[in-house]
């Protein structure tokens, strides 16, 4: 089983999917945030090097996607699904011109050929944050690469994501965000995990 968490930059996916990971015994799939040779030239040229940048995260995510396939024992929990790669992020680099219609249209297709083997996660948890907490999160992480990261960018990608959650249909559980501290608040955490135990095991079910 697949489970996938969906938000904007510095929403908390992965600090999230960590917790959850440990709460359920589940088995995390992080994003290669770290091993991407593209993030400290996309943000400091998003024009020039978009198109290597999203190429390079939909192979990862089609190889972590077809390694979690294979595997039928084992729930895994991923930030950031195949699915929002294309539909938030490529979608909106090219709504706001940093990819040419030829490089979305080869992307596009790539995209189209990989989905003939995939599917949707079982379930998707999508973190809603609003445009200041997620500057917030994104100042108090300190990743020299992402504090030049545009405003509009950020608020670009959270109307995709809205666009994205409007039309996705698998199944989705929406979290508002914002004033709420899931990392520090065991109340906040549970209230999410209470959504995650009705949708997967029933409302009265005590052991996932």
């Amino acid at each position: 089983m697949l489970i996938a968490i969906a938000g904007n930059i510095g929403s908390g996916k992965t600090t999230l999917a960590t917790m959850l990971a440990r709460h359920y015994g589940w088995t995390p799939r992080l994003e290669p945030v770290i091993d991407n040779p593209y993030l400290e030239d996309y943000y400091a040229d998003i024009p020039r090097w978009a198109f290597c940048l999203e190429v390079f995260f939909l192979k990862e995510r089609f190889k972590t996607v077809l390694d979690i396939a294979r595997d039928k024992t084992t729930t895994y929990i991923q930030d950031r699904s195949i699915y929002e790669g294309v539909y938030v992020f490529a979608a909106n680099n090219y709504a706001q011109g940093q990819l040419s219609r030829r490089d979305y249209e080869t992307y596009m297709e790539l995209f189209r050929q990989m989905t003939q083997i995939v599917s949707y996660p079982d379930l998707l948890i999508y973190l809603r944050a609003p445009l200041t907490s997620l500057v917030e999160n994104i100042q108090r992480r300190g990743r020299a690469y992402e504090q030049t990261i545009p405003l509009d960018y950020l608020q670009g990608l959270n109307s995709s994501y809205e666009d994205f959650i409007n039309i996705y249909e698998g199944r989705v559980i929406p979290i508002d965000t914002d004033g709420m501290d899931f990392l520090n608040r065991k109340e906040d955490f549970l209230a999410i995990t209470d959504k995650i135990d009705a949708e997967l095991y029933g409302l009265f079910s005590e052991n996932p």
